[in-house]
């Protein structure tokens, strides 16, 4: 399985032992970018992930390490975090932003579900119960969506404790009550707007629906994933909104600048999809939401290399610079995949 799946080796060469690096000039690490809890909180969704499926993997071990210890570091008092942190190690704000803060908890709640060891779940549940008091605090629909995906992940785990399950409830209905005021005849979303990070949020709600068993949670997840899929799937071509002006109900969606995010959030959506719905097709579109990054998108460009992906592609071509986001996009999306793939041979079996 190791040399099907990208390596680590790019995200080696942006980290170092604070933790990895915001930004790339093309392959080369630019550290005056220094580094923020967003990419940190990736990098180690990402290291557990790896870990799941190469146990003896070293440099997944010291990342997820390295990682955990800058997410300790950066949560505040009251249980929220801060984000940007300079190369000199000195933080930049005094509370981080609204999404960083879901993210946090999102990766913690990965942690306190699949990480390998005991040492490594118990101080992500430590640093998750404390930020449960940030939940009420969260007041946009993506930042509370990356929360709900921690808390579903959490609550999963073994001896969960019954906080996770409330807040999550409280935010899942939060989500769904959103969906409602603003769906109509031909717009089954939560906003007057797709933007960034689109499949986040049903994923949330089939993740919080896995654990509540809430119909109408299920329902809207189902609902609005369907409704995204229409819009970014195009003859079997994955093509999600670009950030160049965005889709707004009742105009034309912008097709460019693509970013690398968007396609492992609908990997990840379809697959939590299949969890609680099962569907040869939502399988089908996990793989071709991957398959962008393998160069089936709408330029027919390459868009990873060396276990690195490329930043955005634009309508001339790719953005060459490869940082934290995109790269660890590539890679959370190829393990989710292969850990789908892992599981549907042990069934068969």
């Amino acid at each position: 399985m190791a040399a099907q799946l990208p390596s680590l080796e790019h995200v080696i060469a942006l980290s170092d032992d604070t933790g990895i690096i915001q930004h790339a000039i093309e392959s080369v690490p630019n550290r005056s970018t220094g580094y923020c809890t967003d990419d940190v909180a990736r990098a180690f969704i990402v290291a557990v992930a790896r870990k799941r499926l190469f146990p003896n993997d070293a440099d997944a071990s010291r990342i997820a390490t390295t990682s955990l210890s800058f997410l300790h570091d950066a949560q505040l008092e009251d249980g929220r975090f801060h984000n940007f942190m300079s190369y000199d190690r000195a933080w930049l704000d005094e509370v981080g932003t609204h999404d960083s803060c879901g993210r946090a908890m999102w990766s913690l709640g990965f942690g306190v579900r699949f990480a390998a060891d005991g040492a490594t779940r118990r101080v992500c549940r430590r640093l998750l119960d404390a930020a449960l008091q940030a939940c009420d605090w969260l007041e946009y629909p993506r930042a509370q969506a990356y929360a709900m995906l921690g808390l579903a992940h959490a609550a999963l785990a073994q001896a969960p404790a019954p906080g996770y399950r409330s807040a999550l409830q409280r935010l899942a209905q939060d989500a769904v009550d959103r969906f409602e005021a603003c769906a109509g005849e031909g717009w089954t979303w939560f906003e007057d707007e797709m933007t960034y990070d689109n499949a986040r949020l049903p994923e949330a709600l089939l993740r919080a629906a896995a654990v509540t068993e809430d119909e109408r949670v299920l329902k809207t997840g189902l609902r609005t994933l369907a409704f995204l899929e229409d819009v970014v799937f195009e003859d079997g071509i994955f093509v999600p909104i670009g950030n160049e002006g965005w889709y707004r109900r009742g105009g034309a969606r912008a097709r460019y600048a693509q970013q690398p995010l968007e396609a492992v959030a609908m990997v990840e959506a379809e697959l939590a999809a299949h969890a609680v719905a099962p569907s040869a097709h939502r399988l089908i579109n996990a793989e071709r939401a991957h398959a962008w990054y393998e160069g089936k998108n709408s330029l027919g460009v390459r868009m990873a290399s060396g276990g690195g992906c490329f930043d955005g592609l634009e309508e001339r071509g790719p953005n060459r610079n490869m940082g934290a986001e995109s790269t660890l996009a590539y890679l959370a999306s190829a393990y989710a995949l292969a850990e789908q793939r892992v599981a549907t041979l042990r069934i068969a079996r």
